[in-house]
């Protein structure tokens, strides 16, 4: 009983001494931490939204907004900006180098603040224990360091896209030998693409589109064979596939070059990217047919091959229950219709085949479920008929598109749905006079066909009602009986 009671009696000492350290009973955060918070959050000159309200000296840091606390009570992890979209607000300033002290810090997160100036925030370079680096969708400008190799050994995920950064990759990121995610995408980098990032075996993701890199593309994938996404559209890239890409068949899943300077044949090795999901090799001068091996590609969804100088035949491909959007837009194809694999696929949202050589009717074109559709293309063909059984209520099309067509039909019988967004029925052989339900749209283009009669009444321009046979009323000259 005795022992029981001196028990107590040490317990309740050492909650009283506790407490005469720190009055308030509250565990405060290390100093470092918290003066290196306090020097960012003094770097920021406007915070309209108060979110740094909470960061007030004296108080408990790892309780302030964006900021989480563990290894006895340090900082670990500072997280600010519109992360998920749900939240949007904006800071303005600069990012402190006293950030430096957070020495225990392991995720580094700004996103989307818009107004965060400054070059690359070089005391990141002195943090020991970072893993993830997020500053994504702010204004930082400059070279990226050449020592940027020197980042954190344990760091797997660089994320710096949408920012201003300049100049050349540093060859130095190939010693992030840790690194599992790179995103340096929407930046204004140029120069090649280092060919040391094929030592990065860890590699799942790479996305630089958006930048102005030029070169080829280097053939350095064959021991990178955990890599699931590779971005490189909206560059400068000339040359052709590198063969090495074959060798992801068994992990990658999005392979997007569009908009490049590449050519040369489309490799057959593609084929063996098997559990590929989004191929886009559009706006690039890839010539010569499909390979037929592609059409091995069954689980594939999303396929873009518009604009180049591709060539017929394309190969039957048997993606029925996963395809859902498809553009082979201009190119050199001639395809007399619209293919029976195309037609027959069941959740089709998206389908552009302008300029493919289809001569059909749309009468006979019957979709296997017209309803799922969102926006069409078959401009500049030589399509006849009517899209009217395209167009239904209970679908959810909003966007329609076949100018440069031979549609014929009666304008004002259509029926326009309103979930239609844009319509362009231009330089076709469309007649009858313009219905009241064209005011729902947001675009419009009926120029240059036989249109007849008073215009409804709209906010659209003259160029959208240009070039018809007798259409009149405002924004076009107005009808002879409105003269008086």
């Amino acid at each position: 009983m005795k022992s029981s009671c001196s028990f107590n009696l040490f317990i309740l000492a050492a909650v009283i001494f506790l407490g005469c350290l720190n009055p308030n009973g509250a565990t405060t955060c290390h100093p470092d931490d918290e003066a290196g918070l306090l020097a960012f959050k003094s770097g920021i000159t406007e915070d309209s939204s108060g979110v740094l309200s909470s960061w007030t000296k004296g108080t408990d840091c790892c309780s302030w907004f964006g900021v989480y606390c563990a290894n006895q009570h340090r900082v670990t992890s500072l997280s600010l900006g519109d992360l998920t979209g749900d939240f949007p607000y904006t800071l303005s300033g600069t990012i402190s180098p006293s950030l430096s002290k957070l020495q225990h810090l392991e995720s580094f997160e700004l996103i989307g603040l818009k107004e965060i100036r400054g070059p690359f925030p070089q005391f990141l370079l002195r943090l020991p224990n970072l893993k993830q680096i997020y500053i994504r969708r702010n204004r930082l400008s400059g070279p990226l360091p050449t020592n940027i190799g020197t980042l954190s050994p344990h760091l797997e995920t660089l994320v710096l896209g949408a920012n201003r950064f300049t100049g050349a990759i540093p060859s130095s990121i190939s010693n992030l030998t840790r690194l599992k995610e790179l995103y340096l995408n929407d930046n204004l980098l140029t120069g090649s693409i280092p060919p040391g990032i094929g030592n990065l075996k860890l590699m799942s993701i790479i996305t630089l589109d958006g930048n102005s890199l030029s070169g080829p593309i280097p053939n350095i994938f064959k021991s990178m064979t955990k890599l699931r996404i590779l971005t490189l559209s909206r560059n400068r890239l000339s040359g052709e596939v590198p063969p090495s890409i074959a060798s992801l068949g068994p992990s990658l899943e999005f392979l997007e070059l569009g908009h490049n300077n590449l050519s040369g044949s489309i490799p057959s090795y593609i084929s063996r990217l098997a559990k590929l999901k989004k191929l886009d090799l559009s706006s690039n001068r890839f010539s010569g047919g499909v390979p037929q091996s592609l059409s091995k590609l069954t689980d594939v969804f999303d396929m873009d091959l518009s604009r180049n100088l591709l060539t017929s035949p394309f190969p039957v491909w048997n993606v029925t229950e996963n395809l859902r959007t498809l553009d082979l837009s201009y190119n050199n194809f001639y395809m007399e219709t619209i293919p029976e694999w195309v037609t027959s696929a069941s959740y089709v949202v998206s389908l552009k085949l302008a300029k493919c050589g289809i001569k059909m009717s749309l009468s006979d074109w019957k979709p296997e479920n017209i309803g799922v559709y969102s926006y069409i293309d078959l401009s500049e063909n030589e399509i006849t008929g009517s899209p009217g059984k395209l167009l239904i209520n209970e679908g959810s099309m909003r966007e329609f598109r076949a100018s440069g067509n031979k549609l014929r039909f009666d304008m004002g019988k259509l029926n326009i749905p309103e979930s239609l967004e844009t319509l362009d029925l231009s330089r076709n052989l469309v007649f009858g006079n313009v219905p009241g339900t064209v005011t729902g749209l947001l675009t419009l283009n009926l120029s240059q066909n036989h249109l007849c009669g008073k215009l409804p009444v709209t906010e659209f321009p003259p160029s959208v009602f240009a070039g018809n046979d007798c259409l009149c009323g405002s924004p076009l000259p107005p009808c002879e009986s409105e003269y008086g």
